[in-house]
Order: C-alpha cells, then structure tokens, then sequence
C-alpha cells in the first residue's frame, strides 16, 4: 500500500520545491520486508517535484522498489526466505 499525503512542507514559492511525504507499508503477508525496510513499513519525505517527475507517488515507489531490488542486500534477504531453518 502506497499512502501519499502531497506539499506537507510548503517550501520556496513552485510547488516542485515543495516537500511531500509517502508511506510505503506491506499488507500481505503483514509486515514482510521489502527492499527499502525491513519491517514492511517505510515512511519517507520527498520533493513533491521529483515524486511528480515519475508520475506520481505509485510509480515513484514502483521505481524505489525496482532499484533496491538489484541490491545484494536484498537478494540475501530472498536467498534466506527460501531457506528451510530449523530454529
């Protein structure tokens, strides 16, 4: 789920300078991680100009998601769910 609350933070006079805040939070299964969190909830304070430079807050996070996705971080994260563990 992709909350976006745009220009919280009104600053400079063009709406591109203006700040916006998005809450990225993993509802199925809860709480499972993503690549940019661990706990499955990300609340992030962006320029409203560079969220709007992708289309909007879906396809900005649609591209977070993709990038951090090709980080080894992230792939030993996927590696590991596909891991029997015994404890």
């Amino acid at each position: 789920e992709v909350r976006f609350c745009q220009d919280i933070y009104k600053v400079g006079r063009t709406p591109e300078n203006h700040i916006s805040h998005i809450e990225i939070e993993c509802l199925k299964p809860t709480k499972s991680p993503l690549p940019m969190t661990e706990t499955g909830y990300r609340s992030h304070h962006a320029p409203t100009g560079n969220i709007l430079e992708y289309g909007g807050a879906v396809p900005f996070v649609k591209s977070w998601l993709e990038h951090e996705a090709q980080s080894e971080k992230w792939k030993q994260v996927q590696e590991k769910t596909k891991q029997l563990t015994l404890f």
